[in-house]
């Protein structure tokens, strides 16, 4: 599995940004895919999953602010951000639910 998440960079707060992740290697369009975000200093945690069929699910943080989204003819997974926050400062990473694989991930910095 090989996934490479981009679109991450410097925003202001309030700003927006969206972030994508290209894979391959794996089925895409049966597999739940997912974006995790990391912060200097902290765990990895989940930010928002998408099944297979759509649904949706997203950490409270993030809800309202947050769509994730998903191309299956492309193979790629999309992050919208809007109104982003300084608490959102993070290396964010896509990944398939089913698999261990961690692709490379992009930083999203937000000033206050």
């Amino acid at each position: 599995v090989q996934l490479q998440a981009s679109g991450g960079g410097l925003v202001q707060a309030g700003g927006s940004l969206r972030l994508s992740c290209a894979a391959s290697g794996i089925i895409f369009s049966i597999n739940a895919m997912a974006w995790y975000r990391q912060a200097p200093g902290e765990q990895r945690e989940l930010v928002a999953i998408i099944a297979s069929n759509g649904n949706t699910n997203y950490k409270n943080s993030v809800k309202g602010r947050f769509t994730i989204s998903r191309d299956n003819a492309k193979n790629t997974l999309y992050l919208q951000m809007n109104n982003l926050k300084p608490e959102d400062t993070a290396v964010y990473y896509c990944k398939a639910v089913a698999s261990s694989s961690w692709g490379q991930g992009t930083l999203v910095t937000v000033s206050s």
